[in-house]
């Protein structure tokens, strides 16, 4: 037993970030019942609250996002997981080819890619979260295992997902009627079983 007792004092806290959207935070959706889900497992989590769009227009940026989490690359390494809804499945496609690290596995809720082609009617240029190109191919040597969510009836279509998941070898899970995976559209998803079942299959 004391053996066992300093061995896991020794070993180093393992890492998920959950990284939110647009008009997001820290505390809306299933984030904060994830946080707890999985801190009980022993993990450390991470949930960084970034800037999010004013009326004035300012704040809302991939450089403003990338210096919010200047802070915390120094928790990323082969083990770390990060889990992104919405847009800020963007981020992390931005972000992790500028972290010199691999990392085990991302999880992606509702991601989209070319906004600007399917809603045409809202978004009529790319903004810095889509700059191009994606780094496909160093996104699939830094993440060793991915997988997307994606609804049936959100307003991204599913081939948003499917894109992406093609692009980095992900498995894609298409969940019938699952909106956009907030609360804003279903009120179930103040939890998300299904999303911790996946994420703990990599613990």
């Amino acid at each position: 037993m004391i053996l066992e007792l300093i061995t896991h004092a020794i070993m180093p806290m393992r890492t998920v970030f959950i990284i939110h959207g647009s008009h997001g935070n820290p505390n809306e959706n299933w984030y904060p019942w994830l946080r707890e889900k999985l801190e009980r497992d022993g993990l450390r989590v991470i949930v960084p609250a970034f800037p999010i769009p004013t009326k004035e227009g300012s704040g809302h940026s991939l450089n403003a996002w990338l210096d919010t989490f200047q802070e915390y690359v120094r928790f990323v390494d082969s083990d770390t997981i990060f889990v992104a809804h919405s847009r800020g499945c963007n981020f992390v496609l931005q972000v992790l080819p500028r972290i010199a690290s691999a990392i085990d596995s991302a999880y992606f809720v509702g991601p989209f890619v070319d906004y600007d082609y399917w809603r045409p009617d809202v978004y009529t240029t790319y903004d810095s979260f889509q700059e191009k190109p994606y780094l496909w191919k160093l996104l699939r040597q830094r993440i060793r295992h991915t997988e997307v969510f994606q609804s049936t009836n959100d307003v991204i279509p599913v081939s948003e997902g499917q894109f992406i998941a093609d692009k980095l070898n992900a498995e894609i899970h298409i969940i019938k009627n699952a909106g956009h995976f907030n609360t804003a559209t279903y009120k179930r998803f103040k939890t998300f079983p299904f999303l911790l079942e996946r994420i703990k299959r990599r613990l």
